[in-house]
């Protein structure tokens, strides 16, 4: 490994020791992941289904919650605003973060409305890997009246003492361009905010957000165009992305072909997959590296440090099954061992 590189890596493991002295704001639609865990049993004499014998089920932070999740694991100070149905999945919601003393106060109960949630059943045979075989979503209608408001006003009182924001929008309402825009109000964003959004990107204009996070297919989706892997057609969609929504960068994630940093007035960056190119599970991976990525942009991070440090936390969580996160010290375990497999030079201090 070269010196320069070497400094590199130290440098990303100084980003990721300040960590804990972060606090990012977290402006979210969360989602309850709920995992139904049953042995196959027989097959139905009703229809030629499988018959679960249920085991267990255990309800994980998915979507925006999920990116909070991750943020609290990596050492955060997490404040997240959001909306949550007054059902089961909505206390189930609260009461992992409470636990994790996450402050919930900027968490909106509304009675009537519902919780998203994505319902996974994973089955299998005795001493078998669980498979997944179902997935049954309950999606919400529209936020009532006044709900909007009142995420705005939870956002704006907690936004001074953050060190970023990141805002996590899955099309359920509690992250929408308009709330994004009541944040900011007439003024400039003080701190970075980024953004990672499934359906939307592009409604996010004239909000002057710092950088955003798509994956390829989103990219694909937001022009109507294929990609298939064309690298400089990446880099038009993503140009003309970041003009339209006056971003200074843009990291598309592109599955086992790692990520393409884009910056102004800047050639594109591409970092490899870390780790394995064959992934265990995908599920919330976007959440994971847009945390790590805004919470290395608020620790004082460039932006291509932050997209490393990123990268390194995706190929970790791609390894678990469910909706995983990645903490803190395997990041920093993570960013060592790499140091150590293409280490020639002793004495730089990070295989220690």
């Amino acid at each position: 490994m070269s010196a320069e590189r070497a400094a590199d890596l130290a440098r990303l493991i100084d980003l990721i020791e300040q960590f804990p002295q972060q606090t990012i704001l977290v402006v979210a639609d969360f989602v309850a992941d709920e995992f139904v865990s049953g042995d196959i049993s027989r097959v139905s004499r009703e229809a030629p289904v499988l018959i679960l014998r249920r085991r267990e089920m255990h309800t994980s932070p998915g979507g925006g919650a999920n990116a909070a999740n991750n943020l609290a694991d990596l050492g955060a100070r997490v404040r997240p605003v959001a909306a949550l149905g007054d059902d089961a999945a909505g206390d189930a919601l609260v009461e992992y973060f409470r636990r994790k003393k996450i402050d919930t106060s900027g968490i909106v109960r509304k009675s009537g409305w519902t919780t998203p949630a994505k319902t996974r059943f994973l089955a299998g045979w005795a001493h078998t890997v669980q498979q997944q075989v179902l997935r049954v979503d309950r999606e919400p209608e529209r936020l009532p009246e006044g709900t909007s408001g009142a995420l705005v006003h939870k956002a704006r009182e907690r936004i001074a003492e953050a060190s970023a924001t990141l805002v996590s929008d899955y099309g359920y309402g509690s992250a929408t361009s308009k709330i994004v825009a009541g944040i900011r109000g007439r003024g400039r964003w003080k701190k970075p905010v980024t953004l990672d959004s499934r359906y939307r990107l592009h409604e996010y204009r004239h909000l002057d957000l710092t950088a955003a996070t798509p994956n390829e297919a989103e990219m694909e989706a937001a022009h109507a165009t294929e990609i298939a892997g064309d690298a400089s057609k990446l880099e038009g969609l993503a140009r003309r992305t970041m003009a339209r929504l006056n971003l200074s960068a843009l990291v598309v994630t592109r599955g086992r072909h790692g990520m393409t940093v884009f910056e102004r007035r800047r050639a594109p960056q591409s970092l490899a997959v870390f780790g394995s190119d064959q992934a265990v599970d995908v599920t919330g991976a976007g959440d994971t590296v847009i945390a790590a990525f805004t919470l290395a942009l608020a620790a004082g991070g460039t932006v291509l440090e932050a997209a490393e440090i990123a990268n390194y936390a995706g190929g970790i969580v791609v390894m678990k099954r469910g909706t995983a996160t990645v903490t803190r010290e395997e990041l920093a375990a993570a960013v060592r061992s790499d140091a150590t497999e293409n280490h020639t030079e002793r004495g730089d201090g990070l295989a220690k």
